[in-house]
Parts: structure tokens; C-alpha cells; sequence
């Protein structure tokens, strides 16, 4: 028996706790590298091994959720909001999409990475580099016309009432 055909024994509702389980245990990985590298090459170098790692995955993770969705080539924000609702955390973390025109506003309300790092006492990750790789490369991969800024991410916080925002444009070409 596969994997696959083992899973076919749970339920719906069980099936989506693993899926739970899985985002949790893919971010503590994530983490657990991270912390690896910038306990012992220090916070400079773990970024630099963090933008890396995104630049690739984020492409493949976008990649695989547009074949998955079945989006055409240029589903615009649509596609894009649709495609974010099932990044890998985006069923661990508190998150808000706003579409208003041509621009589409994600918002991280709450961040598990942050909070871990705020319980173990550590300084905050300044993920706005990583993000700007991760979240353009992403938005990029989905639909070639949109383009992607930052509105505030740690440590360039402009809006305290979430732990980052990213604007999304979709442009006329």
C-alpha cells in the first residue's frame, strides 16, 4: 500500500489536521534551519541562505498551486488571491485579502514565525528582503503582470495593527 492509499482511510475532517500538521512541522523546519545558520554564521548569513531558499521555492510552490487550481496563464488578481488562500502557511497564519481595482492587499495579521521568535526571546526576523524575493517571485509566477511591494514588514513597520502587508498590482501591459 502507498502513502496515498493509506490516507484514504481518513476522514475529510482528519485529512485536513494533517494537512495542519504538515504546514506546522514544514514551518518548524524552516525555522530550525534558519536558527542553525544564525546561531552559528550569524543573522547576516542565515538571510542570505533565506533569500536563496526563496528565490527557488517560491516559484516551485507557486508553480505546483497554479497546475493545481488550473489557473489559465494570466488569471490576474483573481488567480492570484485564490493561489495565496493555499501557500503553505496560509492555514496556520491569520490572513486578510482585500482585491480594490487593479491592486490586491494581503495582509499577515498574525505570523507564527514572529510569535515563536517573540516566546524564545529573540529579536524579531527581518523578513522585508526575503519577503520582497518571496512574495514578487510568487506573484510573478501566478501572473506575469502583477508586481508586488511592500507596505509594511519587520523591521520597516508602518502598520502596527498586523505583522506585514504586501500591495499587488496587476498592470496593463
Amino acid at each position: 500500500m502507498t502513502n496515498f492509499e493509506n490516507l484514504s482511510q481518513y476522514s475529510k475532517e482528519e485529512l485536513i489536521k494533517l494537512i495542519e500538521i504538515y504546514s506546522k512541522n514544514w514551518l518548524a523546519m524552516d525555522g530550525v534551519w534558519f536558527q542553525s545558520v544564525e546561531q552559528k554564521l550569524g543573522m547576516d548569513e542565515a538571510m542570505f541562505h533565506d533569500a536563496e531558499a526563496w528565490r527557488r521555492f517560491t516559484v516551485i510552490e507557486a508553480k505546483k498551486i497554479k497546475e493545481f487550481l488550473k489557473l489559465e496563464e494570466h488569471p490576474g488578481l483573481d488567480g492570484l488571491a485564490k493561489a495565496l488562500s493555499l501557500r503553505f502557511y496560509a492555514n496556520i497564519n491569520k490572513d486578510k485579502i482585500e482585491i480594490d481595482g487593479n491592486t490586491l492587499t494581503y495582509t499577515s495579521v498574525d505570523c507564527r514565525v514572529q510569535r515563536a521568535r517573540e516566546r524564545k526571546g529573540m529579536p524579531f526576523h527581518p523578513c522585508k528582503s526575503v519577503g520582497i524575493i518571496e512574495y514578487s517571485g510568487f506573484a510573478k509566477t501566478i501572473d506575469d503582470r502583477i508586481t508586488c511591494e511592500c507596505v509594511s514588514c519587520y523591521p520597516d513597520i508602518t502598520d502596527s495593527s498586523c505583522c506585514c502587508k504586501w500591495k499587488f498590482t496587476l498592470n496593463d501591459r
